[in-house]
C-alpha cells in the first residue's frame, strides 16, 4: 500500500459520515448518562431544614412532611420544665441544606419522668449530711417529721408519706421528707423504727407538682 492509498479515506464520505454519526452517538450517551445521574440524585435540589426545637412531635412532623422531609425519633432526654414528648435536639439541624426525602433524627423530651435512686441516708448520716446529698442529687426537700430518738440523727425518708427502703427510685426532683429523732428517749417498745406509721411523726408535707 503506498502513502496515497493510506490517506485516501479523506476523500471518502462515508467514512467521514461514520466518524461524525460515532460522536454524536457518544454525546449523546454522555449526556444521557449525566443527566439520569443529576435525576437520581436529585443535584442542586435541596430543602431548608426547619426550626422545630421546643414543638411537639405531630407538629414536627407535619413541618418535615409539608418540606417532603422524614423523621424518626432517635433518642429521648428529660428537662423538667419543658412539655412531654417535645423536641429537644435534632440532626441535621435548622437551616441546614438537605435533598428532598432525607431523614431528620429527633431527640424529645422524655414522655414519662425518668426515676432515680434516693441516696441512703437513713440511720447511717445526720440532718445536715442528710440534706446535703439529697440535695445534690437533684430532690427537694419539705419540713422534717420528728420521732422520738437521738436529736438531728436520720432515721428514715419518705416520699408522699410513705418510707422509702434501701435503693428505693422515686421521680427525679421529687420532694422528699426527712424523719429525725427529736432528742426525747423513745419508749421501750419502739425502739427499732421499722414502720412509720407512729402517732408521733409530725410535720407538714409540701404541695408538689402535678408531674409528680
Amino acid at each position: 500500500m503506498t502513502i496515497k492509498e493510506f490517506f485516501s479515506f479523506r476523500k471518502n464520505g462515508l467514512f467521514w459520515g461514520n466518524i461524525i454519526a460515532m460522536v454524536v452517538v457518544l454525546a449523546g450517551v454522555i449526556f444521557g448518562v449525566l443527566a439520569a445521574l443529576d435525576a437520581y440524585t436529585r443535584h442542586g435540589e435541596a430543602v431548608v431544614v426547619p426550626d422545630v426545637k421546643g414543638l411537639s412531635l405531630a407538629e414536627a412532623q407535619t413541618m418535615f412532611a409539608d418540606r417532603g422531609l422524614n423523621c424518626v425519633v432517635a433518642d429521648s432526654s428529660y428537662v423538667k420544665n419543658l412539655p412531654a414528648g417535645c423536641i429537644l435536639d435534632y440532626s441535621p439541624t435548622a437551616g441546614q441544606r438537605v435533598k428532598e426525602g432525607r431523614m431528620v433524627y429527633l431527640t424529645i423530651n422524655a414522655l414519662d419522668i425518668p426515676l432515680q435512686e434516693v441516696p441512703d441516708v437513713a440511720d447511717n448520716s445526720s440532718v445536715r449530711q442528710a440534706e446535703a446529698r439529697l440535695l445534690a442529687a437533684g430532690f427537694r426537700l419539705t419540713n422534717n417529721d420528728s420521732i422520738p430518738g437521738e436529736k438531728d440523727w436520720v432515721y428514715a425518708v419518705k416520699y408522699r408519706g410513705n418510707s422509702l427502703e434501701i435503693g428505693a427510685k422515686v421521680p427525679m426532683g421529687a420532694i422528699l421528707t426527712l424523719v429525725i429523732g427529736n432528742g426525747e428517749e423513745a419508749p421501750a417498745d419502739s425502739l427499732q423504727v421499722d414502720s412509720l406509721d407512729v402517732p408521733q411523726v409530725q410535720g407538714e408535707v409540701l404541695e408538689e407538682e402535678d408531674w409528680f
